[in-house]
């Protein structure tokens, strides 16, 4: 035990480099604490991997990771865009430029499992509404998504 008292222990937080012999794997004492800093949502603490060396935070992998926007307004604009208000729309509620938007809705559908896991839990969001969500996003044609994802990923939309 330390001077400010006992260690926290990560037991559930695992190594996100895919190279790692440790990758994936909980409760094995390889991630330490490296640290906080804080964001407009609060803070949010770095890990480091005993094991590969590789540094990461709580976001590391997730839609808003390295975003600068509070993320209770990035939560609002996907629950607008569930319940089928349009990009113009959210745009002028929430007073975010509709390219941002845009570009929100593409990393949640980029990371849609784990975006409608959260939404579920904290939004009380039903899984055929995300459903629709998806579709929705994958159907419509929005001005400059084919043009920014082709130039982004190399290929066209998913």
């Amino acid at each position: 035990m330390g001077l400010r008292g006992p260690k926290n222990s990560f037991k559930g937080v695992t190594c996100t480099n895919r190279k790692c012999d440790k990758y994936g794997e909980a409760g094995d004492d390889n991630i330490a604490a490296n640290g906080t800093y804080e964001t407009r949502s609060g803070t949010v603490r770095k890990y480091i991997c005993r094991h590969c060396g590789i540094v990461f935070n709580d976001r590391t992998g997730t839609a808003i990771y390295d975003l600068r926007t509070d993320d209770k307004i990035i939560m609002d604009a996907l629950e607008l865009a569930v319940s089928g208000m349009s990009i113009r729309g959210i745009s002028k509620k929430l007073k975010v430029n509709q390219e941002t938007i845009r570009r929100w809705l593409m990393r949640a559908a980029d990371h849609s499992e784990d975006v409608e896991t959260v939404l579920m839990r904290t939004l009380k969001v039903s899984k055929v509404e995300l459903d629709e969500m998806w579709t929705y996003i994958q159907k419509k044609d929005y001005r400059g998504w084919t043009m920014s994802r082709t130039t982004e990923l190399g290929s066209g939309l998913p």
